[in-house]
């Protein structure tokens, strides 16, 4: 069985709702007190009645029985509606511990009806003016400042609370499968492409032939080296070091050439086989293959694991970072970023338009498809709400009020027993 809970305590806390206790037995003794009053009344008018006193004590008497008349009705109708008055079980009353329930659900009916329809939910939105008055605050700087900051606080919670193994396997997985589902040829191809036909690889060029020149001119010895090492055992050795100097000569001269002149043969025979090489990327089999055959070495090297797997790690790193220094670049933007917006929204007419709308309709969608289960949180907190302590609090929070009803009642009641009581002397 589903265990029965307290309603909330009011506001205020024990000592607002001992002061309402306090109040409230005062004003039950006042009421009560107007009735002792009207039934002291009544035995003394009665006696004075039975002992011959003047006429006018039948008016008094008469205004005291029905005072005690309305004082009894109303205090029956007020305590009917807590409990079963003197603990008799008469029908219709303990209204509210009998028809918490229904109250609850009748609410909650009532909420929905006249609060979340669209209609009143647009309407109000529309008068309150959700962008101006969200541009004119985040317009002040300090405001900014307390958004950043507490952004920073989300965001710092969201990484802390994510436990870092899942996250690392879910960007393992999503870069991995990034990375092995889309071929890189066709891509590739286009970038480098659209690189040579821009000329942009020639720095490129240039710095690789000044590297390789530089590297002819300081390694003369190990040319030579070389060429004698090649050289037949029978030649003898004056002639290997002149055709080694003279090899050496020539592609020294060579590096040279290449170097300085832009329009060397070498480098345009290099530029026809980049741009050979970048439209084979794209449309030979054989080329894509090997492409590919090359992003599956790459992928699963060592090195290459290892900066995905840490990938996480680092990110992470950076945001706390970031998220907790506030002289950091990223809560710098942010702030800069909100001041601006706010700026935007105090000044653009059709920028706070679209945010209204956006808003409208995002309230509107809410309503309309989920308003029902609104509700629910009213009637299903009413339903699980402790009959008797419900109508105890209930009487707590209105029941000073009622009383006045019992004060009323014995007053009207005595005002309309006197204007009866004229009356029937009157004509009889």
């Amino acid at each position: 069985m589903e265990q029965l809970t307290k309603p909330a305590d009011p506001p205020g806390g024990l000592a607002g709702e001992e002061a309402k206790r306090a109040g409230l037995r005062k004003m039950k003794l006042v009421a009560l007190s107007f009735l002792g009053g009207a039934f002291v009344i009544f035995l003394l008018t009665s006696w004075a009645q039975s002992a011959g006193w003047p006429g006018w004590v039948g008016y008094v008497r008469a205004a005291a029985e029905a005072g005690m008349v309305g004082a009894l009705a109303d205090w029956f109708a007020v305590t009917a509606l807590f409990r079963h008055p003197l603990g008799i079980k008469i029908p219709h009353t303990a209204i509210i511990p009998n028809k918490k329930d229904a109250l609850g659900k009748s609410l909650g009916d009532f909420v929905g009806s006249n609060f979340l329809s669209e209609a009143v939910v647009r309407d109000k939105l529309r008068r309150v003016g959700i962008s101006e008055r969200l541009g004119g605050w985040l317009a002040q700087p300090e405001n900014a400042d307390r958004v950043t900051s507490e952004l920073a606080t989300v965001l710092r919670g969201a990484v802390t609370v994510l436990r870092d193994d899942d996250v690392q396997a879910v960007v393992e997985q999503a870069v991995t499968r990034r990375l092995l589902d889309r071929p890189w040829g066709p891509p590739l191809g286009r970038l480098l492409a659209s690189v040579f036909a821009d000329g942009a690889h020639h720095k490129l060029v240039d710095l690789l032939c000044d590297r390789g020149y530089e590297w002819v001119r300081d390694n003369h010895t190990s040319m030579l080296r070389v060429v004698s090492d090649r050289a037949p055992s029978w030649s003898p050795k004056f002639v290997d070091e002149m055709l080694a100097d003279k090899v050496y000569g020539e592609v020294l001269s060579f590096a040279w050439a290449i170097k300085t002149d832009v329009n060397h043969p070498m480098r345009l025979a290099l530029d026809k086989f980049l741009a050979e090489f970048a439209q084979d990327l794209q449309t030979d089999p054989k080329t894509m293959e090997r492409a590919e055959q090359v992003k599956q070495q790459v992928i699963e090297h060592q090195e290459v694991q290892k900066l995905i797997g840490s990938a996480w790690g680092t990110a992470k790193a950076m945001l706390l970072t970031a998220a907790e220094d506030p002289s950091s670049e990223l809560r710098k933007r942010v702030r800069d970023g909100l001041l601006s917006l706010g700026a935007k929204l105090k000044s653009d007419d059709g920028l706070r338009d679209k945010v209204d709308g956006w808003v409208e309709g995002a309230a509107a969608h809410v309503v309309l498809n989920y308003s029902s289960e609104i509700t629910t949180i009213i009637t299903d907190t009413v339903e699980r709400w402790d009959a008797e302590e419900t109508s105890r609090k209930i009487e707590l929070q209105v029941g000073r009020d009622l009383q006045f009803i019992r004060i009323n009642g014995t007053v009207v009641g005595a005002l309309a027993g006197l204007v009866i009581y004229t009356i029937a002397q009157l004509l009889f």
